[in-house]
């Protein structure tokens, strides 16, 4: 017996639509940075990806580009009409980033609105394919672009990565609250780097410190998506272009990335669907 799965659109803010090509944005974002929001977005859509969903990732960090990286993507997209942009592809996935359009050492010096003129360019120029899921890395904090994120383009919910210590969380709460201002729904969150266990002697060590963002999760009545460890090869392998859901599928790491990816569909799925004509039109 061969089973199919269909995923579906689902609500986004008041006065928004869905895009035409991509059934679920999910905005990926932080309070701060350092607590590995980006490594996070990239293997949360490969998990997806692996589940058997279409999955492309934007990379919304206009000034810190580091999906290009993460990925193992190289050169230029191609326009085939001086218009729009193909996606690059990597490891079965979409994927579109200012930093596949400048090199790697130009700097972005653009204030607020160029910036955020730049994200929705990028979004909208893009020639996605039809995806289930379009993964979107933003810059840490809650300021023009997440603004722009929020208001402008349609979203179905958000994940806020956090570690356990008290000043990320206390940031995370911030962005957390900001979704909830501009009615983008907190599907929940990852807490990542939750605990080190030495490689030699198997000892374990809460570095950042425990039960952060479980508290985080109770306050603001939350699910916990899941827990990441602090674990080398992560970072390795994610500075090498072979993220470790790729790399190393049947690692502990791993399968707590498709764990969390599992979670997180599960609590989109319970989300409202949009209008059946709408509905119609996407699938």
């Amino acid at each position: 017996m061969e089973l199919m799965q269909r995923i579906h659109p689902h609500a986004v803010q008041p006065k928004l639509q869905p895009l035409s090509s991509v059934r679920n944005v999910i905005a990926v974002g932080s309070g701060k940075g350092g607590v590995g929001k980006s490594t996070t977005a990239v293997n949360l859509a490969l998990a997806l990806a692996a589940e058997g969903a279409t999955v492309g990732v934007l990379d919304a960090d206009i000034y810190g580009p580091s999906v290009p990286m993460m990925l193992g993507i190289e050169g230029r997209p191609e326009s085939p009409d001086g218009k729009s942009i193909e996606p690059m592809r990597a490891h079965g996935v979409e994927a579109m980033s200012i930093g596949l359009l400048v090199d790697q050492d130009t700097p972005m010096i653009w204030r607020g609105p160029m910036a955020t003129g730049a994200l929705t360019q990028l979004l909208n120029d893009t020639r996605w394919g039809d995806l289930d899921y379009l993964i979107v890395d933003l810059p840490p904090g809650t300021g023009d672009i997440q603004l722009t994120m929020a208001q402008k383009i349609p979203v179905a919910g958000a994940v806020i990565v956090t570690t356990p210590q008290e000043i990320a969380t206390l940031d995370a709460r911030k962005a957390l609250k900001m979704f909830e201002k501009v009615e983008v729904p907190v599907l929940g969150l990852v807490e990542n780097m939750a605990v080190h266990v030495c490689s030699n002697c198997g000892h374990a060590e809460h570095v950042f410190g425990s039960g952060g963002a479980q508290k985080m999760a109770g306050t603001y009545g939350v699910p916990m998506l899941g827990s990441l460890s602090l674990d080398v090869a992560i970072r390795e392998q994610g500075d090498a272009g072979m993220p470790i859901v790729m790399a190393q599928p049947e690692s502990s790491v791993a399968r707590a990335y498709r764990q969390a990816a599992r979670s997180l569909a599960a609590r989109l799925a319970a989300r409202p669907r949009v209008a059946p004509s709408i509905s119609a039109a996407l699938l």
